[in-house]
């Protein structure tokens, strides 16, 4: 048995936004971090690691530089990571991307008892939709937003988060699952594990390595074969300083009141 976890390496939203003139995000001169989303399923993964002794091999798609964020990964516990990089995957949507991930997986190769675990969705995009259609392009059936996750031999029991409460799913493997924020409490890198981070095995697929593969076709993977088009992406303009008044009594009020008829709000 082997959990392969999809993980994102995202722009950190608390910085400043770069936009490439085709308005696609320029990731390389932003500062980055690891999607939130992905480590509660890293973290999903390595407890099912811990009770069954199966394989964790982590897959993201990026550019070269995101080999640091995957040897972090390795070093929290992860077996394996797989970098899928090249140009011809440059400017994909949630789409295309869901089409070179598939390829990949399949190329890593699925078998009965097999889990794949995404986050709920990228901070950078918010669709919630690559773990889905990766989950469709493989034929394998999904259970979202994941609260709990039980493993018994070939089905897994999923407890569901909904807006008004939750749902328990028995879903049979091999499955993809997609996990929240409430699932759990990422861990920590450990000093032994940066240690053994560099030694552990990568692999990087690029274009020629997943090519063969039947989703992969320069008409739908790429900026070109991304049917999402983007008006425009900027930086939020930065709110003001806000005022404190203190005290509740008739003066504060009165004080309250001027303050707004002077800027004609009331």
């Amino acid at each position: 048995m082997k959990i392969i976890v999809c993980v994102k390496q995202v722009p950190d939203t608390s910085g400043k936004v770069a936009v490439n003139p085709d308005g696609t995000l320029d990731r390389a001169s932003m500062q980055t971090i690891t999607n939130p989303d992905d480590l509660n399923a890293v973290e999903a993964a390595l407890k099912l690691k811990d009770e069954t002794g199966c394989k964790v091999i982590i897959v993201t798609m990026g550019p070269p530089p995101a080999e640091g964020m995957l040897r972090e990964i390795l070093a929290r516990g992860a077996d394996e990571a797989v970098l899928v990089s090249g140009r011809e995957f440059g400017g994909s949507d949630t789409y295309a991307t869901s089409q070179i991930l598939a390829a990949a997986i399949n190329r890593i190769g699925v078998e009965k008892e097999d889990i794949i675990m995404c986050g709920r969705q990228a901070i950078d995009g918010d669709t919630a939709q690559v773990g889905p259609q990766i989950a469709e392009k493989l034929h394998l059936p999904q259970v979202t937003y994941a609260a709990d996750i039980q493993k018994d031999g070939d089905t897994v029991l999923v407890k569901r988060m909904l807006e008004d409460g939750y749902m328990t799913v028995k879903v049979q493997t091999p499955c993809l699952l997609t996990c929240i924020k409430e699932l759990n409490e990422p861990r920590y890198m450990s000093v032994g594990g940066i240690f053994d981070a560099y030694s552990k095995p990568m692999s990087v697929f690029d274009y020629e390595a997943l090519k063969d593969d039947p989703l992969i076709d320069p008409t739908t993977i790429g900026l070109k074969g991304s049917p999402t088009n983007i008006l425009t992406s900027f930086t939020p303009p930065q709110k003001g300083a806000g005022m404190m008044l203190e005290g509740a009594d008739k003066e504060t009020c009165e004080k309250l009141a001027g303050i707004l008829a002077k800027k004609h709000i009331i």
